[in-house]
């Protein structure tokens, strides 16, 4: 087995086994606060928000350094130190005593972690060049899978221990093994760093700047980003307050839905932790339509170029947004969260793929941090304002909005794509499409 493989099946595993942590307690939010003592529904949506959005922000700032450091001082680094940072930060989340300490963890965390883009290019720059797409694809997967299981994990673990501290200690735990798993298994090729090695961290600090600068001077690569930050955005709003509106729904479901739930092992007959069930189901439904059109979209965009298979991604994220919007039953949430799901599935591989595109292997992990800070950022930004509109106007504003945000940012990139195909200097969609 080629070192690339064994490199490839080590991130892809401490992947999934992160991503099944962290998805196990973001939807948890509004519960989570009820048990710190937070009664007011008002400033409970709020908080939700805030916090949902405190990690993405943090990492926002530092999505680009950290690529930028990992292009110079090697990216195994930067996976251990953000699967280190979740076990310190999220594992310490099980003793927070209010919101406000709950906010400084999440701060932290984001800060700190983020471990997909490094272990994206760590594995990009040593795959075959003919194997780039399908490699991006299946990392993809282990996120997707991580997201199907996390939530339906997560809210099992709440019901059977009692509560959400538990579940923080259990993704402590989970990073902490990842971490490991990297650290003695994971090999980097350190050649490949060449002239841009440095001896030490105040090196590559000091060049930083210059690196972060040069990627964000590419066109392509911002129209890109722009566009993954109007999707994320969307995603943001909707994901943090998403309980309530599955509480709001969950008595109009069909009475087989209703009953299938309240046999749930643990289930039992609280209309509490129907909700909650109801919920992972909710969460659980979209990852699982993420997961299974993870290939599709890969050979979606090699066949009509990454560019326009974004679009119709794009398109389709809106639509499914403003359905959840107006949904009327539990049900048609549940389809419509499926939608999403399918939706969102390219966003990410293709994303990563144009941005590969645009820029030398020298400069991936940059470029990568790039379009990771407009997810971030979007996310940071679209739970802040999601919570603050469900607060002022109900819930299913604080969703409408997201997807008009979308609409807007397919605006942007269509127009970006024209201004493009203008210039003789561009190069083509397949191109950039890889």
């Amino acid at each position: 087995m080629a070192d690339w493989q064994r490199t490839f099946r080590v991130i892809w595993f401490a992947n999934l086994i992160t991503s099944i942590g962290m998805m196990s307690f973001l939807p948890f939010f509004p519960s989570l606060l009820e048990e710190l003592g937070v009664e007011d529904e008002r400033a409970v949506r709020l908080w939700s928000g805030v916090l949902f959005g405190a990690a993405p922000l943090g990492a926002t700032l530092m999505s680009p350094v950290w690529g930028a450091l990992g292009d110079r001082l090697g990216r195994k680094l930067m996976i251990c130190r953000a699967m280190l940072a979740i076990a310190l930060f999220v594992g310490g989340m099980a003793f927070a005593v209010g919101p406000w300490s709950l906010l400084a963890l999440r701060l932290g965390q984001g800060l700190f972690s983020g471990f997909i883009p490094p272990g994206i290019t760590l594995v990009s720059v040593q795959a075959p060049a003919d194997r780039q797409a399908r490699v991006t694809s299946a990392l993809s997967t282990s996120l997707a899978l991580g997201s199907l299981i996390g939530p339906l994990l997560g809210g099992w673990l709440s019901v059977a221990l009692g509560g959400h501290r538990a579940v923080f200690l259990f993704v402590g735990a989970s990073a902490l093994t990842a971490a490991t798993l990297v650290a003695l298994f994971a090999r980097e090729d350190r050649s490949e760093l060449g002239a841009r090695s440095v001896a030490g961290v105040g090196d590559a600090l000091r060049n930083v700047r210059r690196d972060v600068s040069s990627v964000l001077g590419e066109p392509a690569l911002r129209a890109t980003a722009g566009l993954v930050f109007a999707v994320q955005f969307g995603l943001g709003a909707a994901n943090p307050i998403l309980e309530r509106l599955v509480g709001a729904l969950v008595d109009r479901g069909p009475a087989a839905l209703l009953d299938a739930l309240q046999a749930l092992p643990l289930a039992g007959m609280e209309e509490s932790t129907t909700v909650t069930l109801a919920t992972s189901v909710a969460f659980g439904a979209m990852a699982l339509a993420n997961l299974v059109s993870l290939p599709l979209w890969g050979r979606y965009g090699d066949r009509v170029g990454a560019r326009r298979a974004l679009v119709l991604s794009a398109i389709l994220c809106a639509a499914a947004l403003a359905w959840q919007a107006a949904a009327p039953d539990l049900v048609h949430l549940l389809a419509a969260r499926v939608l999403f799901g399918a939706a969102t599935a390219g966003i990410g591989p293709l994303a990563f793929g144009l941005a590969a595109g645009e820029v030398e292997a020298g400069r991936r992990g940059g470029a990568f941090g790039v379009v990771f800070s407009a997810r971030t950022a979007a996310v940071a930004v679209g739970g802040s304002v999601g919570g603050a509109v469900a607060a002022g106007l109900g819930i299913r504003w604080a969703i409408a909005v997201g997807a008009v945000c979308v609409a807007v940012g397919l605006a942007g990139f269509l127009r970006s794509g024209r201004r493009r195909s203008l210039d003789p200097a561009a190069g083509s969609d397949e191109r950039s499409g890889s």
